[in-house]
């Protein structure tokens, strides 16, 4: 009697355990308090339709100096949509490449004041406006709301990479130009909230990939359909 109890008592904690995992489990809140429980949520204002993205946590607060020596905050991008990514203007490898695809991605939004991006230097003791500026002449970054960003303390631009937007970036190999960073880009909603679409089972992919990786294609498609959506929000 006394072991058949014992197994009616394990099978109602299983059975409490499977409901308390079922209730939460579309909150899927990690360490980092990054996801939100107001995921799916966002309304098209057109179609009044849900838009079926994936609401994260507001970006952090920034401020930074931009390639013509104007102060940018994130407080600038209040009401518009836009793109993130972390580069430095001498990277031998992956920058080029995230620039060529964030150039197709500017091309498409070129005549839309309500979009822009925000591309932060890591390494700004090397990256001064003077030098972005000419950087963005030779990769012919051209809209008035793409603003290449430098500031004085690379510590502050490693502490808002890794724990503000949760993007990586830090010392590296010689081969990657003595520095490291994420081929990842953030998308941010209109409230300055980041947002991403879920993938095929239903998890939010959080960031968009810049570059094709261990067999897997870029994401910059995606992207240019998601920001056309949150453009309509």
């Amino acid at each position: 009697m006394n072991k058949k109890y014992s197994y009616i008592g394990v099978s109602f904690v299983i059975l409490l355990f499977g409901i308390y995992v079922v209730r939460n489990l579309d909150r899927r809140i990690n360490d980092n308090d990054l996801v939100q429980h107001d995921r799916l949520d966002r309304i098209d204002k057109k179609s009044g339709k849900k838009s079926g993205l994936y609401t994260f946590n507001k970006v952090p607060d920034f401020e930074f100096v931009d390639q013509n020596g104007k102060i940018i905050t994130n407080n600038d991008y209040k009401g518009k949509v836009y793109v993130v990514e972390f580069f430095f203007s001498t990277c031998p490898t992956i920058c080029p490449l995230m620039n060529k695809k964030m150039v197709t991605i500017q091309d498409e939004f070129s005549s839309n004041t309500n979009f822009g991006i925000v591309s932060i230097s890591i390494t700004p003791e090397i990256d001064t406006p003077e030098v972005l500026k000419e950087y963005a002449l030779q990769n012919q970054i051209t809209h008035k709301n793409w603003h290449l960003l430098t500031g004085q303390n690379q510590e502050i631009v490693y502490d808002l990479a890794n724990k503000g937007f949760k993007l990586y970036a830090g010392k590296g190999d010689e081969d990657h130009g003595g520095f490291e960073h994420s081929g990842l880009f953030a998308l941010v909603d209109k409230e300055g909230n980041i947002r991403s679409r879920t993938d095929e089972f239903g998890n939010p992919i959080m960031y968009y990939r810049a570059l094709s990786e261990q067999g897997f294609p870029d994401q910059v498609e995606e992207l240019k359909k998601d920001i056309k959506i949150l453009l309509n929000e």
